[in-house]
């Protein structure tokens, strides 16, 4: 009876114990629940098979021509840097004066 006694009144048995189980259980349990977030992203990924062979083939050899062929065209001898309006500055206004600033000049 001595024994039970002095197990219940241990604040080790008391807080520790507890503790310890809250902290290894939720450890499995977080595993668990992430492990669910990441199986449901690979099976959103997977696409339908001729679907993903028409992109891949889209994305490989069309891409890099059509910018190329953009590219050629355009004349970069008359470019101007115009810079964008601040976080604080009224986007609209400051466009407008961009523009008028450009027909002025030319």
């Amino acid at each position: 009876m001595f024994n039970l006694k002095a197990l219940h009144r241990s604040k080790t048995l008391k807080y520790g114990l507890p503790m310890l189980i809250l902290i290894v259980g939720g450890s499995f349990g977080l595993r668990e629940f992430t492990q669910i977030r990441y199986d449901e992203q690979r099976i959103k990924k997977r696409l339908d098979p001729t679907l993903e062979a028409r992109v891949n083939v889209r994305k490989q050899s069309i891409v890099l021509e059509e910018e190329y062929e953009k590219m050629k065209d355009q004349s970069l001898d008359d470019w101007k840097n115009i810079r964008g309006p601040r976080p604080w500055e009224e986007s609209r206004e400051y466009q407008k004066q961009q523009r008028a600033r450009q027909d002025q000049k030319v």
